[in-house]
């Protein structure tokens, strides 16, 4: 019975130096659903390599930002530039980006409105429609059919993206908006379970029930939302993929961060349907 003490003392310690263990072998990333797949599937192929937790979360660019502003994760995932506000509100945090793709937002709709004939339109026409003052496919060529309307939440990084290179302006208001989503998998559901919808989608999560449009230039030509067409820059709305870090990555963030700019972290950029960094 005199072990007993002793013994409580190398159970609590054992406990202790366990728990100090999984802190230090525990990287947490958060952020942005379009930078998600990318961060998911190479998170997997590094747990098989590296001892190592991974726990990887969503909820949009700007709270990735913000949770690693306030030291609750190693690495935050954008798919966007990090704002002078959201510089000045963490002073004493030192953002550093690495970029690790790119990819484009392309403004989609229904697969019924694309089939009707609306399969492109202009900057001036999609900015009509989120301002409210064209709420009718009728005329813009479609069916007789009010258009739904779907914007994203402001602390998105698709929106930002999406809102500065269509209205000039990353924090516009869209008065004509029937539905705010948040992540691309939202938005991609109630696309789908629309047929008079336009919203705004990574490439990558374009499908067969979702059509993104061709762009109408200035000059009266149409840019289609291709591979190829983000690769050698003519789509307008591209944007890169970023992991963030509160100064230079050290350890095992490092670790992560040079696997996924790594040929073998590449590929799974491009199998993500994203574009690498190498082109």
């Amino acid at each position: 019975m005199r072990y007993k003490p002793l013994l409580i003392f190398v159970i609590l310690l054992s406990v202790f130096m366990a728990a100090c263990d999984r802190k230090t072998t525990t990287l947490t990333i958060s952020g942005s659903t379009t930078v998600l797949p990318v961060v998911s599937r190479a998170a997997e192929h590094f747990r098989s390599v590296e001892e190592l937790r991974i726990i990887v979360n969503a909820g949009g660019s700007g709270v990735g930002i913000n949770q690693l502003g306030e030291g609750k994760i190693d690495i935050a995932m954008a798919s966007r530039e990090i704002t002078q506000s959201e510089i000045s509100r963490y002073s004493g945090v030192e953002f550093v980006t690495h970029s690790i793709g790119k990819d484009a937002v392309v403004p989609v709709v229904s697969s019924e409105i694309y089939a009707a004939g609306v399969q492109a339109l202009s900057f001036a026409q999609i900015g009509e429609i989120y301002q409210g003052k064209i709420s009718n496919w009728l005329e813009l060529g479609g069916p007789d059919r009010e258009i739904l309307v779907i914007d994203k939440e402001g602390s998105r990084g698709t929106r930002h993206v999406f809102m500065d290179i269509v209205m000039g302006d990353k924090n516009a208001k869209a008065p004509g908006a029937d539905l705010v989503m948040g992540s691309n998998n939202e938005e991609q559901t109630a696309i789908v379970q629309s047929d008079a919808a336009i919203g705004m989608l990574s490439h990558a999560w374009l499908n067969q029930d979702i059509n993104g449009l061709s762009i109408r230039m200035q000059d009266g030509s149409l840019i289609a939302p291709t591979i190829d067409n983000i690769v050698n820059g003519t789509f307008p709305i591209i944007r890169e993929l970023y992991l963030i870090t509160n100064g230079k990555p050290q350890g095992k963030g490092k670790a992560f961060i040079d696997f996924v700019l790594s040929p073998a972290g590449q590929k799974i950029v491009e199998q993500s349907d994203y574009v690498s960094i190498f082109y």
